[in-house]
């Protein structure tokens, strides 16, 4: 799979957030509800500030059993009271590009990544959804180096 590396500014996500983990029976459960509450429970339209249209699915915090998830929109200042907010630290990062359907060609390149060489710091991985066709999507993924 390939990639290019990239130097990105920090990024403020205002959003949903859960925790999970590669081994938890019920993480497409979480994730998906997750962008669930974002769209179909209404979070998405009350989001301030945004900095684009672009939706983000951010891996942050991890530990040896599993990391945050939060779902939602780069924003320029948060001012929305009672939804996460993270920070995706400035850095270097892998960028992977891939297309097709949203969840199939997102959760294939997950896969990938996970059996990857690369020297990651997993300080804020994340996904960042360029269109919004859930059957033809253009998604870059970003995977935080050291």
């Amino acid at each position: 799979m390939n990639y290019e590396i990239v130097s990105l500014e920090e990024k403020t996500i205002v959003g949903v957030s859960a925790v999970t983990g590669n081994s938890d029976p019920e993480m497409g459960k979480i994730i998906g509800g997750l962008w669930e509450k974002l769209y179909q429970g209404g979070v998405n339209n009350g989001i301030k500030n945004r900095v684009n249209a672009y939706a983000i699915g951010l891996y942050s915090d991890y530990t040896d059993s599993g990391y945050c998830v939060t779902v939602g929109i780069e924003v320029s200042k948060a001012e929305n009271p009672g939804l996460a907010v993270k920070t995706i630290p400035a850095g270097k990062y892998a960028k992977f590009l891939v297309q097709g359907d949203m969840v199939k060609a997102v959760a294939d390149a997950w896969g990938e990544i996970w059996q990857m060489n690369l020297d990651r710091s997993f300080t804020g991985d994340f996904e960042e959804y360029l269109s919004s066709d859930p059957e033809n999507c253009e998604i870059a993924l970003y995977i935080a180096l050291k």
